[in-house]
C-alpha cells in the first residue's frame, strides 16, 4: 500500500452527540463530557464497552481522558491521548483517532470537547500570576497588552486590510450570513437575524473586530466516534469517511512578529495541496467548508489560502454571497462558533458529518459529498477531508 494512501476512507465518522449549549450549563465539565460522550456512543448504535480508546484535547479547561474513559466504564482501552492545545487541535484530536483506527489498534475511539467557556474558565482573561509566568515569544507581547486571541487575530486582520483594501463590512457579511445559518438551528444559541448596520454599530472589542465579529463564550460539550470503515457500513447511519487530514503551520503569527515576513499567508497555504492531493480531489469538488471562525477574518483568510477564491478577494467573495447556502462553497452553515456556540471547532466538524449523513433538517444542503472542516490556533492548523 502506498504511504499517501495509508489512511485515506480507512476510518470514518459514526456517531455525534452534543449537550445544550448555553452560557451557563449548571454542570461539571466531567458531566458535560460524559453526556455528549454517550450520545455519540448510542448515535452510533455502540454501547460503551465498544470504545476501547479515547482521546480529546484542551487548554486546562476540559474533562480528562482517563476520568471520562473511567466514568464510562470503558471494558478496555488501546489508545489515550489528551492533547493540550486550543482551536488547532480541533481537526487533529479526529485525525489522532482516525490514525490509531487506520494503524488497527482500535475499532472504535472516541473524541470529546467539553469546556464551561463562559460560567467557567473564560479565554482571554489574564491575572497577574499568569504574566509573571509569561515567557518565550509572548514575554514580548503579552505584557504590552497583547493577552487575548482578538487581539492577535486582529493585528493578522488589519495587515490584510492594508494590503488588499479588505473592510470591516466585508467581516459584516460573514457574521449576517453565519448569523442566519443559525436562525435554521435549534442547537444555536445565538438565533435572531442580523443585518450590516447591526454589525457597524456593534461595539468595538479590539479593533478592527466588533462584538458581532466574535465567536460566542460557551458552555457545552460534543463528541464523535470513529470506527473502523469496514465495521462502519453495519452501524445505523452512513458513515462520513476520513479521507485526508494534516496539521502545518504558517508564519503568519502576530506572536512572533520579528520573524515572519507575510502576515497574511496563513496555514491553509502550506497544508491544503497535500491534503487535497491525499483525498485525491481538487478544491472544487469540496461541497461544504466548516471553516473555523472564531473571528468573522478567519474564514476571509481561509477562503483565500485553501483556494476557493484568489488572494485578496476573499472580502468580495463573502460580500457576493459566495458562502451562502446557495453560493459556490456554503460555510458555517449551523452558525459556526460565531453563532451556533464556540466548542473549541469541534461542533463544527459535527456539522460537516451531519450535512454528509443527510440528516441536518432544515439546513441540509442539496449535495453533500466532499466536505472539508478546519481548526486554528495562532500559527498553526489543522484540516479534515470528510467524504460520504
Amino acid at each position: 500500500m502506498k504511504g499517501e494512501d495509508l489512511a485515506r476512507n480507512r476510518a470514518a465518522i459514526t456517531g455525534v452527540g452534543y449537550t445544550p449549549l448555553s452560557r451557563d450549563s449548571g454542570l461539571g465539565v466531567e458531566a458535560l463530557a460524559l453526556q455528549a460522550s454517550l450520545s455519540a456512543i448510542r448515535d452510533a448504535g455502540l454501547a460503551p464497552r465498544d470504545i476501547d480508546g479515547v482521546v480529546s484535547y484542551g487548554v486546562g479547561d476540559s474533562a480528562q481522558v482517563r476520568s471520562v474513559a473511567q466514568a464510562l466504564g470503558l471494558e478496555a482501552s488501546n489508545w489515550y491521548a489528551d492533547l493540550y492545545g486550543g482551536g488547532s487541535f480541533s481537526c487533529l484530536s479526529v485525525a489522532n483517532a482516525a490514525m490509531a483506527v487506520a494503524l488497527g489498534l482500535c475499532r472504535h475511539v472516541l473524541v470529546y470537547r467539553a469546556l464551561n467557556g463562559r460560567s467557567g474558565r473564560r479565554l482571554g482573561r489574564s491575572t497577574s500570576a499568569a504574566m509573571e509566568a509569561v515567557g518565550g515569544a509572548e514575554q514580548f507581547s503579552v505584557p504590552f497588552g497583547q493577552l487575548a486571541p482578538v487581539q492577535s487575530y486582529g493585528m493578522l486582520a488589519r495587515r490584510h486590510m492594508i494590503d488588499y483594501g479588505t473592510t470591516t463590512e466585508h467581516f459584516g457579511h460573514v457574521a449576517v450570513t453565519l448569523r442566519a445559518n443559525a436562525v435554521r438551528n435549534e442547537r444555536a444559541i445565538m438565533r435572531k437575524a442580523i443585518t450590516l448596520e447591526d454589525h457597524r454599530e456593534s461595539r468595538w472589542i479590539a479593533e478592527p473586530f466588533r462584538l458581532l465579529d466574535c465567536c460566542q463564550e460557551t458552555d457545552g460539550a460534543c463528541a464523535l466516534v470513529v470506527s473502523r470503515s469496514e465495521i462502519a457500513r453495519d452501524l445505523p447511519h452512513p458513515p462520513a469517511h476520513v479521507s485526508s487530514f494534516a496539521m502545518g503551520g504558517s508564519g503568519a503569527s502576530a506572536l512572533s512578529p520579528d520573524k515572519v515576513d507575510d502576515f497574511t499567508t496563513f496555514f491553509p497555504a502550506h497544508i491544503a495541496p497535500g491534503l487535497y492531493a491525499r483525498a485525491g480531489i481538487e478544491v472544487g469538488d469540496i461541497d461544504l467548508a466548516a471553516l473555523y471562525d472564531a473571528f468573522t477574518f478567519l474564514i476571509i483568510g481561509q477562503l483565500e489560502d485553501f483556494g476557493f477564491c484568489e488572494k485578496g478577494e476573499g472580502g468580495p467573495f463573502v460580500a457576493d454571497g459566495q458562502i451562502t447556502p446557495e453560493g459556490s462553497i456554503p460555510v458555517g452553515t449551523n452558525g459556526g462558533l460565531l453563532s451556533e456556540g464556540y466548542v473549541h471547532g469541534l461542533n463544527n466538524v459535527l456539522e460537516a458529518v451531519s450535512q454528509l449523513r443527510g440528516d441536518a433538517g432544515v439546513r441540509q444542503l442539496e449535495s453533500v459529498e466532499v466536505a472539508l472542516a478546519s481548526g486554528w490556533g495562532a500559527n498553526v492548523g489543522s484540516a479534515l477531508v470528510l467524504s460520504r
